[in-house]
Order: structure tokens, then C-alpha cells, then sequence
């Protein structure tokens, strides 16, 4: 139970849904200090700027952490590591586990506060009879982000508060001008946040290019790429070659060829395997389990059945065919309202 007067620690970005965040917590009684995280590729003055002006409007305490070098290790290298191994990674899913919910978190601990509270559209509720936590879609169903949460755990969730995840959108914007907060003109936040241009040019600033052949799928060449890792799989523009459109069907490491289809039908699967799953729970469910899936954000969830195969592995079997299953994207699994977990496609 929510106490008035416990301390929150709010990740304060300057945009509208971290700012308005804030300003609920502090009308519901909390005792609110807002952080601003200084994390590596991003020059942000500006936001920091705001996010300070925004907490004096709100007369609340402000700081600065620097997480630079730890983001930099922790998520740069890791998304330039796992291109560079084949897999097309979500770099917000391991941010909200590594950064938001567990450096961010740590520092709020050390600083007494109770819970630690962001911007994101998802929802949190405490289960009656045992002292669990269950993590459910936002009640904007277009800004829902619960699909990048699915690495949290019971002790995460226990300290965790999603302030705007019971509105929509509107309603957020209309409270951003019910409390004075200048952000409505903020820019808006882009999907990889140190990726100022497009992951591609990202990607080729830093891997060396390591140019190899273009067949189709019976093997038969048709041109050339630049290096694996600046193709994912269903991607259709940028392949170069003439006669098309293509898509991109596979990548062969091993012989470095680029493996692409005239026909989209080749890109639609029923299964997939997927390692590193993570239950919301703590608790194995049993399995086989039905569930509603999707294997990347934007996709509509799609009913399944999960298997398990091995200690590590699951096995997603799709009541329908799925477009471009994509190595090292994250696969979530949905009971209704509540998001159950996820993992990672092997």
C-alpha cells in the first residue's frame, strides 16, 4: 500500500510523460526528487535544462547522474557486439533492466527513497492474497510500452511506480497543461535513443565493413553487400539490387552471404525458438501454455503456444505465420492484460 510522504525517485528525461509523472506523484503526497541521467552518445543539454526548470516549476529537488560509462559498456558495446554477431538487438529492453530499473534504482536506494518511478505507458498491480506484482498493458493501447518491460523482476516491480500508465496519451497532454509544464513543444523521443541519424549510419561509423556475396534462396548470386550486420531480416529498401523489390530472407555468417527472397511469403514462420526467457512472475508456469505473443513491438499480438525444449530454450509455436522472426529481437508473452514475460529470438 501507498503510503503519502514516501520518497520517489523520478527519471526526469524533460519530456512530457516523465515530467507529468512527476507532477502526479507530487499532487498524490509523495515526497518527489527528480534525476536527470547524462548517458553516453547523447548530447542533451537541452533536456536537462528543461528537466531542471521543470522540477523548480514543481518545487522539487533535482539532480544530475552521470551514467555515462556505464551506459556506453553496458548498452553501446553490447548493441555494436550483437550486430556484429548477426542478431538484430532491442537496446531499450536491456536499458530499462540494467539502467532504469537497475543503476537508476540502486542510486534511488542508496538515497532512502521507496520507489523509483518513469514516464513509461504500462501498468503495475499488487496480487490480493500473495505479495506479488503483475505487470499489465497502459490503458493507451497505441502507447503501451509493456512489450520493453518484460525483463523486469518481482524485486524491480516492487519499487517501480508507472505514474501515467492508467491515461491516455490526451489526458497526459491535457494534465501537462493543467499543472503549467512547458513541455507540449518537447521534442518527441526517437526509438533508439543514441542514434541520432539511422541505425545503419550508426552501425557504419562504427563496424568495418566486410563485403561478401548477395545469393538468392536457391544460392545463386546476384550482387554484393557491404557486411551482414547492416541488414535485417524483412528489410526490403537499401539491398541495392536491381530487378527487385527484394528482402532480405537470411544471413549466413559462416560464409558471409546475404540470403534474399523476390516472394514476402518466404518470410512468414509459425515457429521460432527463443533463450534467456524471463517469467514476470519468478514462478515456471506450466507448460504448454497458451498465450497471446509478439515478436516485435509494433506487431499486433498473435495467439501461441510455448513449449519448452531445453533448460534455456522455449519453443513459440504461432497459431498464424509471423512476419520477419528476427534474431535477438525480444518475443513477449501476454495473458490478457498482463504481460507474463518474454525472451530473447534465438
Amino acid at each position: 500500500m501507498i503510503k503519502k510522504g514516501q520518497k520517489a525517485i523520478v527519471a526526469m528525461s524533460g519530456g512530457i510523460d516523465s515530467s507529468v509523472a512527476a507532477a502526479l506523484l507530487k499532487k498524490a503526497g509523495f515526497n518527489v526528487i527528480g534525476i536527470f541521467m547524462k548517458l553516453a552518445g547523447l548530447s542533451r543539454p537541452d533536456e536537462e535544462k528543461r528537466a531542471k526548470k521543470i522540477a523548480k516549476i514543481l518545487g522539487i529537488p533535482f539532480l544530475s547522474l552521470d551514467l555515462r560509462r556505464e551506459f556506453k559498456k553496458r548498452i553501446i558495446e553490447r548493441f555494436l557486439k550483437e550486430h556484429k554477431a548477426g542478431l538484430t538487438p532491442n537496446p531499450c529492453v536491456i536499458c530499462n533492466k540494467e539502467i532504469k530499473f537497475g543503476l537508476l534504482l540502486g542510486k534511488a536506494l542508496a538515497l532512502n527513497a521507496d520507489f523509483v518511478a518513469t514516464g513509461h505507458y504500462a501498468r503495475k498491480i499488487q496480487t490480493a492474497k500473495v505479495k506479488s506484482y503483475k505487470l499489465l498493458k497502459a490503458e493507451d493501447k497505441n502507447k503501451d510500452q509493456s512489450y520493453f518491460l518484460w525483463m523486469l523482476n518481482q524485486k524491480q516491480l516492487k519499487r517501480v511506480l508507472f505514474p501515467v500508465g492508467n491515461y491516455t496519451r490526451k489526458e497526459v497532454e491535457k494534465l501537462a497543461r493543467k499543472f503549467r509544464l512547458p513541455v507540449l513543444k518537447a521534442k518527441k523521443s526517437v526509438e533508439i535513443c543514441f542514434i541520432k541519424t539511422t541505425a545503419n549510419d550508426f552501425l557504419k561509423k562504427h563496424l568495418k565493413e566486410k563485403p561478401g556475396r548477395i545469393v538468392d534462396n536457391r544460392k545463386k548470386e546476384i550482387g554484393r553487400h557491404q557486411g551482414l550486420y547492416f541488414y535485417t531480416i524483412g528489410q526490403r529498401k537499401g539491398i541495392g539490387l536491381p530487378g527487385g523489390p527484394y528482402y532480405v530472407l537470411d544471413k549466413d555468417f559462416k560464409k558471409n552471404l546475404l540470403i534474399v527472397t523476390k516472394n514476402e511469403k518466404d518470410l512468414y514462420k509459425k515457429e521460432l525458438t527463443v533463450k534467456s526467457v524471463n517469467w514476470i512472475s519468478g514462478k515456471k508456469p506450466k507448460l504448454p501454455l497458451k498465450v497471446k505473443a509478439k515478436i516485435r513491438y509494433r506487431h499486433k499480438v498473435s495467439p501461441a503456444t510455448v513449449y519448452k525444449i531445453q533448460n534455456t530454450k522455449y519453443k513459440i509455436l504461432f497459431s498464424s505465420s509471423q512476419r520477419a522472426v528476427t534474431p535477438g529481437q525480444s518475443v513477449v508473452f501476454y495473458q490478457g492484460q498482463e504481460l507474463l514475460g518474454g525472451g530473447i529470438i534465438c
